[in-house]
């Protein structure tokens, strides 16, 4: 089983390897394939990559290149995780939509369009050549703002599904506080990449949420952001991203006191980059949880041994609506627990989504159809109509604005600008 990592050179890249390596019963890689034009990162990577398989005993081969084409060739799966203009790019997303007051942050937003822009060109450049090269691999996405580019990805043909590790991240923390397994935990995971809730966390046939928002509801809070009194009102568990959206304002003001989350990881990037140079090491480092990605191993694992192994177990994935959600167009990808094998993946049926979430589920939705537009036609009139379609956003003044330094920091990215 061959798998190709694009974007192998990122510092996330040791927890994935780490998944492969301690999980290769239920995915048997014999080469993986680590491809990044950034050949000094790949080489640190790549190495470390290589000592945690020999230290695991993992028999399959780690192989690194720059070259796309070569790498993807004869892969059963290709994993995205590329992140178009780096550290950098991120940072600007993250500090000019705050000169408007507006959230500034890599996958929501102004800044999450801006991410968008430059991303989907590049991904769908990717897919297209893994199509040409080898049509039977699944693409399995794993680049932000996920639902943008899987939706993308499968508006264009391409076997792909989108992977976030929301789900996966909630569901390790709910099987600590019940002391379960987290196989013993399934959720009623809704929403869309970034903009979810979790509605039920049943164990045994029982929704224990109540009993978890009861007992744990402050620490919850406390990791979201967001009060107590919100979360036991509501009944659910939003993602942590809801605080853009519920305190937006502010979060504005957090922001404007402190570095970026971008210069934050920048840091945190070189000194890992510095831990991988030591040949002594053989292992994933701690430094590493501060990086984010948490659980993305396992996922990751989970869900390409799903579709390459044909289990049809169920998992929480960004796929096609397909009337899932009726409110929706069937062309919409939604974040949801589906049914996953060799033919792809199947939303499980859901219980009607209130109003108070489908409101805002519908409004991004229709933010997510403009970006997409943006995206594969470029313009400056379809950048604004996206940003003032966007509920963080939402007025002319502010879209103007946006839209005016959104070209302005990325028109390197963007040939039509």
């Amino acid at each position: 089983m061959k798998l190709t990592v694009v974007g192998g050179g990122s510092t996330y890249t040791p927890e994935l390897i780490d998944g492969f390596a301690r999980l290769r019963d239920s995915l048997p890689v014999t080469e993986l394939v680590l491809v990044d034009p950034a050949k000094d990162r790949l080489d640190l990577v790549g190495g470390l990559a290589q000592r945690i398989f020999a230290k695991q005993g993992h028999p399959g081969r780690v192989v690194t290149t720059s070259n796309l084409d070569e790498g993807i060739e004869g892969a059963d799966a290709v994993l995205l995780q590329l992140r178009v203009g780096g550290q950098a790019a991120r940072n600007q997303d993250e500090t000019w939509p705050l000169d408007c007051g507006c959230v500034g942050q890599e996958t929501t937003g102004a800044g999450g369009l801006a991410k968008a822009l430059r991303t989907v060109p590049v991904v769908l450049d990717i897919a297209e050549r893994v199509r040409r090269t080898n049509p039977d691999a699944w693409i399995i996405d794993f680049t932000n703002p996920v639902g943008i580019v899987t939706r993308a990805l499968l508006t264009e043909g391409h076997k792909a599904v989108g992977l976030c590790n929301v789900a996966i991240g909630f569901q390790r923390r709910f099987a600590k506080f019940l002391g379960v397994t987290p196989e013993e935990v399934a959720l009623d995971h809704i929403g869309l990449n970034h903009l979810t809730w979790e509605r039920a966390v049943t164990v045994n046939g029982e929704n224990v949420l109540p009993k978890l928002l009861a007992a744990h509801g402050q620490e919850l809070a406390d990791d979201l952001h967001l009060p107590r009194e919100l979360l036991l009102q509501l009944g659910v568990v939003p993602s942590y991203y809801l605080r853009y959206y519920y305190a937006h304002d502010e979060v504005v003001r957090e922001l404007l006191t402190k570095p970026s989350r971008a210069a934050e990881v920048a840091k945190i990037e070189q000194e890992l980059l510095d831990l991988y140079a030591d040949p002594t090491l053989d292992e994933k480092p701690a430094l590493l949880e501060q990086r984010g990605g948490a659980y993305y191993s396992e996922a990751a694992v989970a869900l390409a041994s799903s579709l390459l192994n044909d289990t049809g177990d169920v998992q929480v994935v960004n796929t096609l609506n397909n009337g899932a959600l009726p409110f929706l167009p069937d062309d919409a990808v939604i974040e949801v627990p589906a049914t996953v094998g060799a033919a792809g993946t199947t939303p499980l049926p859901i219980s009607p989504l209130e109003p108070l979430y489908a409101g805002l589920v519908a409004n991004v939705t229709a933010y997510e159809n403009l970006a997409l537009d943006a995206a594969l036609k470029g313009g400056a009139e379809r950048v604004f109509n996206a940003l003032l379609a966007h509920p963080l956003v939402g007025q002319i003044e502010y879209a103007n604005a946006l839209t005016d330094k959104l070209l302005a920091h990325n028109r390197e990215y963007l040939p039509w600008a």
